[in-house]
């Protein structure tokens, strides 16, 4: 898994058009190997990127949950603490 992935679903605010966009970006350069493709392979980057975005945009609007919605603050918190407690 990437670690650069976030968890999008369940938060309040909810994830934005940009969010989503960068997650699906992270993860076609992961299975791709590129961070940036070659001109011969840009457009089916590109292509890629564009249908992982759409599946995240459907799959996080039919999610459902009776759990709170999560506080980004709070949670951005919750990272740095154990970031800290990780790394020192």
């Amino acid at each position: 898994m990437c670690r650069n992935i976030k968890t999008l679903f369940n938060f309040e605010p909810p994830a934005t058009d940009d969010e989503i966009h960068a997650s699906a970006l992270q993860f076609v350069r992961k299975l791709s190997g590129f961070n940036k493709p070659s001109q011969a392979n840009e457009a089916a980057f590109d292509r890629a990127v564009e249908e992982v975005t759409s599946a995240a945009h459907r799959l996080l609007a039919s999610l459902h949950t009776h759990a709170p919605a999560r506080d980004r603050e709070v949670e951005a918190e919750k990272a740095k603490e154990r970031s800290r407690l990780r790394f020192g």
